[in-house]
């Protein structure tokens, strides 16, 4: 996975682990990143379930999903004085 992503994407794959002798919560680096992503693909009720027998029937469902929150929030009206 990492030697792809290097070669297909031209980036760098860094695997976030947490330490074994950690308790409690601590903050892992931009994994809150993937784990909200995910969160707001959950909210597309398709993607709730593996409905999918298809990878490609998932990729683009996962595309319609992102596709459709972006367009919600640029249509959604900017409150004053936020750019």
């Amino acid at each position: 996975m990492i030697d792809w992503c290097r070669e297909k994407l031209a980036r760098t794959l860094e695997i976030v682990k947490r330490t074994d002798d950690t308790e409690g919560f601590v903050v892992l680096p931009r994994r809150w990143v993937v784990e909200r992503t995910l969160s707001w693909l959950m909210h597309s009720r398709r993607l709730a379930r593996n409905y999918e027998t298809l990878p490609a029937t998932s990729e683009a469902m996962i595309l319609f999903s992102m596709i459709t929150r972006m367009g919600r929030r640029l249509a959604r009206p900017r409150a004053c004085g936020r750019h």
